[in-house]
């Protein structure tokens, strides 16, 4: 039987980020191509569905059993999988919402824009002063742009890539997420929000500084209907790696 999208995108990423040492370009790159084949049906999405609250049994269209991409009134997280190596999962944002500036400390993390549009900045660290109850520093920006479906997946790195970001959705849009190693706050990788200040006089940078979290932030869950991923490693990355 022929492995799922998502099933074969879980497999290469257990594979890639269970192994001792750090994924090669080659490596990191397959996993893109792999990415970008995912459509939102794939994760149990039906980018075209008209429904109402998330919260309610009408946000799943019963006539083909998936979430309604149309329908999400808060921003919504729909969780696939996570381990101690990765996470996967789906952001869901109607029009308008904006999921803050943050970061993804020691992550690399992979991202595909399923459908609609949103605008993203983000920022890499340029000199930063965690020493104090607050982090702060210089950034520079490297994206600052509106992102339509289909987009190809973007990487971004620990220290490079944008690794502090911001989303606004200007329709209704979805985003998959890859994260290595998932947020931990046990193992010092919980997520943190930003302030950004621009700085005049330097075209391309501003001052970030820690800030709580949002409190109009409001991110709901909603079920994972995609197919069901069998979680036993039976791959081995050195035999799927470089196969197209």
């Amino acid at each position: 039987m022929e492995r799922s999208k998502i099933q074969a995108l879980y497999d290469a990423t257990h594979a890639l980020f269970s192994q001792e040492g750090l994924p090669t370009f080659q490596q990191i790159h397959y996993l893109k191509n792999l990415l970008d084949k995912v459509e939102a049906t794939d994760v149990g999405i039906d980018e075209y569905g008209l429904c109402d609250s998330p919260m309610s049994d009408s946000t799943v269209d019963s006539s083909n059993g998936l979430l309604c991409g149309q329908g999400f009134s808060e921003i919504t997280y729909i969780h696939i999988h996570e381990c101690d190596d990765f996470s996967m999962g789906v952001f869901c944002l109607p029009a308008g919402k904006v999921f803050p500036l943050h970061d993804h400390p020691g992550m690399t993390v992979l991202s595909k824009l399923l459908y609609g549009s949103a605008h993203v900045k983000a920022y890499d660290w340029i000199t930063l002063d965690s020493t104090g109850c607050q982090t702060i520093g210089l950034a520079g920006r490297v994206v600052d742009e509106v992102m339509n479906a289909p987009h190809e997946p973007t990487v971004l790195f620990p220290r490079s890539g944008g690794n502090i970001h911001s989303f606004t959705a200007l329709t209704p849009c979805a985003i998959l997420d890859v994260l290595s190693p998932p947020y931990s706050e046990d193992f010092g990788r919980p997520s943190t929000y930003y302030s950004d200040i621009p700085i005049p006089s330097l075209h391309g940078y501003s001052i970030l500084e820690e800030k709580p979290i949002p409190r109009d932030l409001v991110v709901q869950g909603a079920p994972y209907l995609g197919p069901s991923i069998v979680t036993v490693g039976d791959y081995n990355f050195g035999q799927i790696a470089f196969h197209n």
